[in-house]
């Protein structure tokens, strides 16, 4: 299935009618030549609204979903944000730098001027629009502005075309993963909202499908050694099958789909298993399943699966390093100290291919609670190991309680330290950890839940959030910057 979209980039060049049209399109051309992997190169340049109206057209009878709409010199202000307004996706605007120093006089664009005036009349018509960190440049420069661009820009056409199914409602005590959805609506996103007997009913009818001995054979496949506990896969098989068909027959005007689930402790006495490995195999193929009906956690999820094209996870921000593993395992070895470090946790929804070993097995505590006395039955499912040394993005998208929006971003590592523990779970290591735990995530009144990108992707992250008009992202703030609400005589 495939859950995200691909992106077909255009470029439209736009030239201000006092300046040479002609140094507007070779420019363009450059540019377009030195983007590597492909892009639709619009040989209209636009001077006016008419042209303007021809571009926009033109890119859209290419399948152009992503546009860079580019200054080749100082850009007629008006007609270059109407492409803009009129184009359905999202556009960046970018400039070009001065070629050379022979030609400042017939060969001068001025678009570095252009494109401050260019992002005031942006302002004045509220229209949305990507411009990169430093957004002029020569056509190389402008190239990698450009790669940059296609995943923010796989993002943002993903959440406008995206449907969040959940089944509900979340566990008592779990009242964190809750927020108002209208933010979600003024996102462009829809959302179904379902009972948790509804999601009960679609896994009966799955009883007899005849493809479950097929996902049966590619569970055992995937799992290989670690397929400790065969005698649940049919009822996991039968329950992935129920999600694949929910999706397909509930996409309704949009096109792309993940899910918000209920997962415990009533899911185990009445439909007989932990979901957790299911979930973990949606994610790994670009569906994330948040567990406790963590909407917002889906959605974090998904973001990250956009700008990756990769598997992601939602882990407990969950317990302390223990001291003694600390000595032990990351003192001195890592630039790491003790409050930098944490564990990660999930009952088992991380991918396979992100664990350095993948195992069926029942969930620990669940059993506790659920069936303390006998051999584990109902609370087998989870997929546990420890999860995959490498860098990581730790991050979350969050409605408040009072509507709006705000989010976190971290950039750090999983260590190869064994966590001695059970589950999906790793030892985290975050610069000032200990200070972001405190003043974002506790001062900030953040859930449990964080979203895992396995990468260094903060910086796509926070374009996509800013692009969105998100007004508040936090990020781990070095020691020398100060928390608003840190206490300077501590």
């Amino acid at each position: 299935m495939n859950n995200i979209p691909v992106v077909k980039p255009g470029i439209i060049s736009v030239s201000r009618d006092c300046f040479p049209i002609e140094l507007s399109a070779q420019r363009r051309s450059a540019v377009a030549a030195a983007y590597k992997s492909g892009i639709y190169e619009c040989k209209i340049t636009v001077e006016n609204e008419v042209d303007m109206l021809k571009a926009v057209e033109d890119v859209k009878a290419a399948g152009v979903n992503a546009l860079v709409v580019f200054l080749g010199n100082f850009g007629p202000e008006t007609s270059e944000v109407l492409i803009a307004k009129n184009f359905d996706g999202p556009v960046m605007f970018v400039a070009a730098a001065e070629d050379a120093s022979d030609k400042l006089i017939n060969g001068r664009g001025d678009a570095y001027c252009g494109m401050l005036n260019c992002s005031y009349n942006l302002g004045l018509r509220n229209i949305k629009a990507f411009i990169p960190e430093y957004p002029v440049g020569t056509p190389a420069d402008i190239a990698k502005m450009i790669a940059e661009f296609i995943p923010v820009a796989r993002a943002l056409i993903a959440i406008s075309k995206l449907k969040i199914i959940s089944f509900g409602p979340r566990p008592q005590d779990f009242l964190a993963c809750n927020a108002p959805i209208k933010q979600l609506f003024n996102l462009g996103i829809e959302i179904q909202e379902n009972s948790e007997l509804d999601l009960l009913v679609q896994f009966h009818a799955k009883k007899d499908d005849p493809r479950i001995p097929s996902v049966i054979a590619d569970m055992e496949k995937e799992l290989g050694d670690g397929n400790k506990m065969p005698g649940i896969l049919p009822k996991l098989a039968q329950y992935e099958l129920a999600l694949l068909d929910i999706i397909e027959k509930n996409k309704g005007c949009k096109e792309y789909v993940v899910l918000a689930n209920k997962c415990w402790p009533a899911f185990q006495t009445e439909f007989g298993f932990v979901p957790c490995y299911v979930n973990s195999r949606m994610a790994a193929r670009g569906i994330p399943v948040s567990c406790e009906v963590d909407i917002y956690g889906a959605l974090s999820e998904y973001i990250g699966t956009c700008i990756t094209e990769g598997a992601v996870t939602l882990l407990d921000i969950n317990n302390s390093v223990p001291a003694d593993m600390y000595e032990k395992s990351i003192k001195g070895k890592f630039d790491y100290t003790l409050k930098d470090t944490f564990m990660g946790f999930h009952c088992g929804n991380t991918p396979i291919c992100c664990l350095n070993k993948g195992e069926i097995k029942y969930q620990l505590i669940m059993r506790r609670l659920l069936e303390p006395d006998t051999e584990p039955d109902i609370s087998r499912g989870t997929l546990e190991g420890d999860i995959k040394a490498g860098n990581i993005t730790f991050y979350r998208l969050q409605g408040t309680a009072e509507g709006g929006l705000k989010a976190y971003i971290a950039q750090g590592e999983v260590l190869p330290v064994a966590t001695q523990s059970f589950g999906g779970i790793g030892v985290f290591a975050i610069k000032e950890m200990g200070r972001f735990y405190r003043h974002v995530l506790i001062a900030d009144r953040y859930p449990h839940h964080g979203a895992v990108a396995f990468g260094h992707v903060g910086k796509a992250i926070f374009d996509i959030l800013t692009y969105l008009g998100v007004p508040k992202i936090s990020y781990n703030q070095p020691c020398c910057l100060p928390y608003p609400t840190e206490n300077p005589f501590k």
